[in-house]
């Protein structure tokens, strides 16, 4: 009798037990197999249906390409096809991610990039890694990698796509942005650098952008190394004069300086030596005979003695590209390149010589967006063919409509248009809205005559033509409106 009394007690102490525990966060349920399943409190769940409501964001620094850019884009990247497929570059792509020590040998540890605007992280082996800022260095590691010093030099590389950096974002300045880049690999003469500079400009051309060329020499390492005694000497005697940024550069790089843009320092640099006269006979010989190169092609050119890229590896010829601004003179920053013979070998190849530019793109758009009249008008063109919208008027319209736009698609011929309008009124407000120069209309009428209309929406003036004249009719529009 006193054991049972003892069993009855312990099951009362652990009916309370369970009763306390349902006032706590969870419950605890024991199901027949005895393992313990931990449901939930409401507050969490609740806490979970919230994030589950919470809409996702842009990434700060990223952006959407949206349809209404999107034309121009193809625009933007078939140049770039086109004008390095007739200058005879082959297309080469590289990851986003590499090795975050390829950066670091070949930029340089002390430039902005490295220590503040890269993506540098460890991946799941513990390997450090970084999203890449930007394409020379992982070129370089393709021409190393693939063993290309063998290949019949020079070696001509070009491509096209996102780079990142942790920058502050500002107009035509993103975190993850996008670059055309083209390379030279294996040859040390002046044409090259010429040949580059008209790539890179009739590129720009192509795209009509009113493009200025700002160039400099920098010279080879021993050149350098004899201005910077000079400079930092003439630096160290204006120390008070210069911005906090230029300071601590003075100490690391004092060559960076003078690509500050502080107002300031600007000051301070007017007096300051120039690196064109400290060059090699080699260097100056080098550098004229790209001047007269870009003379002989036409390509305008500043000379711009404080020109000095902020990327370690160059040598000799530096340039930037920069748009010009026809209705004030404002010039923004497009990109640019130099040469860097030095490194292929840096990074463990043979002794390379080499040159190349690249181009941020979201520049380009920025400034194409200057040359287009109207920021209301979407530019749907083909093939830089005007646009031509296809309306219909009723059920039966709609599906003839469908069977229309698929045989003209099959002759080359693109329409705009949202069957699912029924409003003619509405499809016409569309039309002019993605500056249509023709819309093809089709109703309940035309299905049962064979026939449709094609309206010209800038006079307004309609002609009825027979449906199977209508890719003819349209391609004689189109070929007009080409020439």
């Amino acid at each position: 009798m006193p054991s049972r009394k003892k069993t009855t007690t312990k099951k009362a102490s652990a009916k309370k037990t369970i009763k306390k525990d349902v006032s706590k966060k969870t419950v605890v349920k024991k199901q027949s197999s005895e393992k313990k399943v931990i449901v939930p409190s409401k507050k969490k769940q609740s806490a979970k249906k919230s994030l589950a409501k919470k809409v996702p964001m842009l990434l700060r620094g990223m952006r959407d390409i949206l349809p209404k850019d999107g034309n121009l884009w193809l625009t933007i990247y078939n140049a770039a096809s086109d004008i390095s497929r007739a200058y005879n570059f082959g297309y080469t792509e590289t990851p986003i991610l590499e090795d975050a020590s390829l950066f670091i040998r070949s930029i340089g540890k002390d430039t902005d990039v490295v220590e503040k605007e890269m993506y540098v992280f460890e991946d799941k082996d513990e390997k450090k890694v970084a999203l890449r800022p930007e394409f020379t260095a992982s070129s370089a590691r393709v021409y190393i990698s693939h063993g290309m010093h063998s290949q019949p030099q020079p070696v001509k590389m070009w491509t096209i796509g996102p780079m990142f950096r942790h920058d502050r974002p500002q107009a035509g300045r993103y975190r993850q942005f996008r670059q055309f880049d083209c390379e030279v690999y294996g040859v040390r003469d002046a044409v090259v650098d010429a040949e580059l500079i008209v790539v890179a400009y009739n590129y720009l051309k192509e795209l009509g952008i009113d493009c200025q060329v700002h160039i400099n020499s920098i010279g080879n390492l021993d050149d350098r190394q004899r201005y910077l005694l000079e400079l930092s000497s003439y630096l160290r005697s204006k120390r008070s004069m210069l911005s906090d940024i230029s300071k601590k550069r003075l100490l690391k790089n004092p060559l960076r300086i003078l690509d500050s843009k502080d107002e300031g320092d600007k000051v301070v640099l007017e007096e300051a030596p120039q690196i064109l006269d400290w060059l090699s006979d080699d260097s100056k010989k080098f550098f004229m005979s790209v001047l007269e190169h870009l003379d002989e092609c036409g390509i305008p050119y500043i000379l711009q003695p404080t020109l000095v890229r902020g990327l370690d590896y160059y040598t000799d010829t530096v340039f930037e590209f920069f748009a010009i601004d026809s209705t004030d003179g404002s010039q923004s920053a497009l990109g640019g390149g130099g040469r860097y013979d030095g490194l292929v070998k840096q990074l463990g190849g043979h002794d390379t010589p080499a040159c190349g530019f690249a181009i941020g793109l979201e520049r380009v758009l920025l400034a194409m967006r200057k040359n287009i009249e109207s920021r209301d008008t979407i530019d749907y063109s083909f093939d830089n063919r005007p646009p031509i919208y296809f309306a219909q008027l009723g059920a039966q319209a709609r599906r003839r409509a469908l069977y229309l736009i698929e045989e003209m698609r099959k002759q080359g011929i693109m329409f705009i248009h949202n069957l699912a309008k029924t409003s003619l009124k509405s499809q016409l407000e569309v039309a002019a809205k993605y500056n249509a120069t023709h819309t093809v209309i089709l109703g309940q009428k035309e299905i049962q005559d064979g026939t449709v209309i094609i309206r010209d929406m800038e006079s307004g003036i309609q002609e009825i033509i027979d449906e199977k004249k209508l890719a003819k009719t349209l391609q004689k529009l189109l070929n007009r409106a080409t020439k």
